[in-house]
């Protein structure tokens, strides 16, 4: 690692503590004896989403959380429970040894945490990511709900 201070290649580490999803060094300078911190982090592959369509894009969580915002307007969700919500999808998704996932897995995701959520939120998703067409696909979906 080179100083910030002198830019020598000639640190030791003197102390690491794993903070949550990071682990924080604590280094000294053997060249100017200056102390400095650094912080490891994990680098992920990052999520592609294989849409409908066939494209490929990047994962989002804030587009994510945009649909589920709209799904939950006007309802009793507060907003920290939308934000983990879109924090426990994800790392459904990160979980699995394949960084490509589908529109379809992300939406069945979304749908199982907004029925623990919010059942209207819930049904207005379904509508949305399951294109209905008619009544009678909401009231299927509903049906579904209680199963």
């Amino acid at each position: 690692m080179i100083c910030p201070f002198c830019k020598k290649d000639n640190d030791k580490v003197v102390d690491s503590r794993a903070i949550g999803s990071y682990i924080r060094r604590r280094r000294e300078c053997v060249e100017c004896g200056r102390r400095f911190s650094t912080r490891e982090y994990v680098e992920l592959q990052p999520l592609t989403v294989i849409k409908r369509n066939g494209e490929h894009e990047p994962f989002q969580r804030e587009k994510l959380l945009r649909g589920v915002i709209n799904s939950c307007k006007k309802r009793p969700v507060s907003v920290s429970d939308m934000e983990q919500l879109a924090i426990n999808v994800e790392n459904a998704l990160t979980v699995t040894e394949n960084f490509e996932v589908t529109y379809d897995q992300i939406g069945n995701l979304v749908m199982q945490e907004l029925k623990k959520l919010d059942a209207v939120a819930y049904v207005r998703f379904a509508s949305i990511y399951r294109e209905f067409k008619e009544v009678d696909e909401f009231v299927n979906q509903i049906k579904t709900m209680d199963k």
